[in-house]
């Protein structure tokens, strides 16, 4: 029952996928389609580099990546075999309720995504319909969500747990797939893998100026809003394990620490958008008619984008044209250690 690493995808017990995707950052003003994946970002565990890595993360466990200032991300829920639970915690604050992390399933506030239902989160639950895009920001300036909602920077990261459907109600839902089985499978793809594109050349513009990081760690601040909704369960809570089947601790950190922790190159820094959209690459947009969007709480709406503290988004924007942007409607790997936090 541990979380296992397969590649670049971390894998939960009760079937949950999760890969972390590179994007496009979007503009901080307006609401924007979604944006593609650029590739998947690396991931090493942390127990794999006991003379390099902080002594804090050999503590926690877990697996790390590396991510430029201001480097945008989003969350691929592609690949889960069943009906999960997954909470998703920045800097340990819910990124769907904005609550404190919690061993627990809550319902009022929802604290967790409903999987396979949601197939990825782009960003915190801020708006009716949207959300803010992820954008890493170093630890101690205050523009992280964990600074905004509880005034300090502890932990920074992303946090997950998965809660699997309990005996009865998993056995339920196997019958209801069987029953289904004879259907043929209807869908358009998903916009995480039809999206990839081959990494940008290493002459790719530099990252942002800014202020740096103290220390290799980073967290997770916003960025620009976009349609993306977070839908609500329709399942009973009883259906649900009342505890975690596994969880794990994913560090962020800066591309010279993890040259420095790993002896790897770090991704080139991120395309730029402007470029992406002249050259009349897709964005995205999706919609599931039967789900119901799950309310922004006024914790998270409230959060302020990194532009706030790091200045002015100079990046050049350019509008994708309406014909860019497409309508979408245990394994193998090594385990990955647990620790306190």
């Amino acid at each position: 029952m541990s979380v296992r690493i397969d590649g670049n995808t971390l894998r939960l017990p009760g079937g949950v996928a999760v890969r972390f995707f590179r994007t496009l950052r979007l503009p901080e003003k307006g609401t924007h389609p979604l944006p593609p994946g650029i590739g998947e970002f690396p991931l090493r565990r942390v127990t794999d580099y006991p003379d390099t890595a902080p002594a804090e993360w050999l503590a926690r466990g877990g697996v790390m990546l590396p991510v430029y200032l201001r480097e945008a991300m989003w969350l691929s829920f592609a690949g889960t075999t069943g009906p999960a639970a997954l909470q998703v915690g920045v800097g340990k604050v819910c990124a769907v309720s904005g609550k404190p992390w919690s061993d627990r399933l809550r319902r009022d506030p929802q604290n967790y995504l409903v999987l396979p239902r949601q197939p990825w989160l782009d960003g915190i639950n801020s708006g009716k319909g949207t959300v803010r895009q992820f954008v890493a920001v170093p630890l101690g300036l205050g523009a992280t969500v964990e600074g905004q909602v509880t005034g300090e920077e502890s932990w920074g990261g992303v946090q997950l747990r998965s809660f699997p459907l309990t005996e009865e109600a998993a056995a339920a839902w196997r019958e209801q797939q069987r029953l289904l089985a004879q259907r043929p499978p209807l869908g358009p793809p998903g916009y995480g893998a039809a999206s990839l594109l081959p990494p940008p050349a290493p002459g790719a513009a530099p990252a942002p100026a800014g202020a740096r990081p103290r220390s290799a760690a980073m967290g997770l601040g916003v960025g620009g809003s976009m349609r993306q909704e977070v839908y609500r369960d329709d399942r009973p809570a009883t259906d649900w394990a009342a505890e975690a089947s596994g969880r794990v601790f994913v560090h962020l950190v800066t591309p010279p620490e993890w040259r420095r922790i790993t002896g790897e190159q770090p991704p080139p820094s991120p395309v730029d958008r402007a470029a992406y959209t002249r050259a009349g690459l897709p964005w995205f947009d999706y919609y599931d008619d039967e789900a119901d969007d799950l309310a922004p709480t006024d914790t998270l709406a409230a959060v302020k984008p990194v532009g706030d503290w790091l200045g002015e988004d100079h990046e050049p924007w350019q509008p994708p044209a309406p014909h860019q942007v497409k309508q979408l409607g245990d394994a193998p790997g090594q385990p990955v250690r647990d620790g306190d936090w």
